[in-house]
């Protein structure tokens, strides 16, 4: 038990990003409703993915985190949540190909419903409401409705995350990413790209391995690896009240009373990241591997007192720091932090999140992010791990399985005059399934690179 803490101790803290609902005690009904409904997500299941992730502190596994940047009620459907998961067995692929290590797959799925914002209001010709901050929040309809939060919202995303859950938990388990199938895992709409191609490639080379393996009996019934896999999935925890009503007691541990049982990872955000506030404050006493996102106004003395809060044992796969500098900054902000949490022999997991600190306006209105800022800001932090000694651990995407033009670049090198064809985020924007193929392609050529350095590390000098 985590001295002083209970799942509502976060309600004595200073807190920001929290919407301000009208009626209290529709709120307490909803809470307390969610509070008697079954959890997400188990126990044994996040113990399972803090055990992966310790692996990856060590250098001996890469996460792969990644999925939408705000899930929606109106675009709920089976067809975008197979696609994306499709999308995110093919980077996998790529990204063992790589590193030949273990990818730990998890999903920005099932939970990923609520946004923070720069502004607690918008004006639209004249008119200020509030900011839309998600679905689970309020709609993004500009309307006195659709923007005043409705804690009934909690109740739908629940359902909405028990059923992606649902079908997460068939794909992965039930023979849909058999690695037999790896040929029918690319989406029809990126045909012949480059990416595709290079991926076609790749899947006969796993054939022929396949093909091998089952000669000396090594099959999908003698090794389920082959024809199963772990997926976990995650989300920001920004809702407090969702997540405390969703913390259940945990029967199976002697360790912690507790757990969360909204996803199996929760993230706190660079707006949210207080150390001394309610995110950090609820975060720090749930088991549950945990994120904190690191943009480049992070101080080192603030980084090492959220290490110290929320993972005062040390323990490794409890705390990944998701960096989000922008490729302009990540050169020059990353490594005092680096060097910080090494001196201080602290256990993390350091990944990149290229996407948030590289979105821009286009003149004609529509954010976006530059795909070469976005591999920018991935090739700088792979520099700086290499630099100071550390391991880069993983990438962390908003990307989609749909044929959205949101970002641009690319090999399809979509301009900003190409957004408006299909820009359908209901936040920030994603890559695609070929950019997000093609981005899979080119970590995996600075993964390929890491390995041959430390190879050469490793072999013994020649005499004579």
């Amino acid at each position: 038990m985590v001295e002083g803490w209970r799942p509502d101790s976060w309600r004595s803290k200073p807190i920001c990003q929290v919407p301000r609902y009208r009626d209290e005690s529709a709120l307490a009904e909803a809470t307390a409703r969610l509070g008697r409904l079954p959890p997400l997500v188990f126990a044994g299941e996040a113990r399972r993915l803090k055990e992966h992730l310790a692996r990856a502190a060590a250098g001996r596994a890469f996460v792969l985190q990644g999925g939408d940047c705000a899930e929606s009620f109106t675009q709920f459907e089976t067809n975008s949540i197979r696609d994306t998961f499709r999308v995110i067995l093919q980077m996998s692929a790529v990204l063992a190909f790589g590193c030949g290590v273990p990818v730990i797959r998890i999903g920005r799925m099932a939970g990923q419903f609520a946004k923070p914002r720069s502004s607690d209001t918008e004006i639209e010709n004249g008119v200020e409401r509030p900011s839309y901050r998600g679905d689970m929040i309020n709609a993004a309809e500009f309307t006195e409705a659709g923007r005043t939060p409705d804690p009934e919202r909690m109740i739908q995303a629940y359902y909405q995350s028990a059923a992606t859950l649902n079908l997460l938990r068939a794909f992965s388990q039930g023979g849909y990413a058999d690695l037999n199938r790896v040929h029918q895992w690319t989406l029809d709409f990126v045909g012949k790209s480059p990416a595709a191609e290079r991926f076609q490639l790749l899947a006969d080379r796993l054939t022929e391995a396949l093909e091998f393996m089952s000669a000396c009996g090594i099959t999908g019934e003698t090794t389920p690896q082959i024809r199963e896999i772990e997926f976990f999935t995650s989300h920001e925890a920004l809702l407090l009240y969702y997540e405390e009503a969703l913390t259940r007691r945990d029967s199976t541990s002697e360790a912690s009373p507790w757990i969360a049982t909204s996803a199996h990872m929760l993230w706190i955000g660079d707006r949210t990241r207080q150390p001394d506030g309610a995110h950090v404050e609820f975060l720090r006493g749930v088991p549950n591997p945990i994120g904190v996102k690191c943009g480049p106004g992070l101080t080192t003395d603030d980084l090492l007192r959220l290490i110290d809060r929320l993972n005062p044992e040390n323990e490794p796969g409890r705390l990944t720091l998701i960096v989000r500098m922008g490729h302009d900054h990540v050169t020059t902000r990353l490594p005092p932090l680096v060097r910080a949490v090494r001196a201080a022999g602290r256990s993390v997991v350091w990944i990149s999140d290229p996407m948030h600190g590289n979105t821009i306006k286009t003149a004609s209105g529509y954010k976006t992010r530059p795909f070469q800022s976005i591999i920018g800001e991935v090739r700088g932090f792979f520099a700086v791990c290499r630099a100071e000694g550390v391991h880069a651990g993983g990438v962390h995407f908003e990307m989609t399985g749909r044929n959205v033009t949101e970002c641009t670049g690319g090999a399809d090198n979509l301009t900003d005059v190409g957004l408006s064809a299909c820009y359908d985020t209901a936040c920030d924007p994603r890559l695609n399934a070929d950019q997000s193929l093609e981005m899979a392609f080119l970590i995996a050529e600075e993964l390929r690179e890491e390995k041959r350095r430390r190879a050469g590390q490793r072999s013994p000098r020649r005499q004579g």
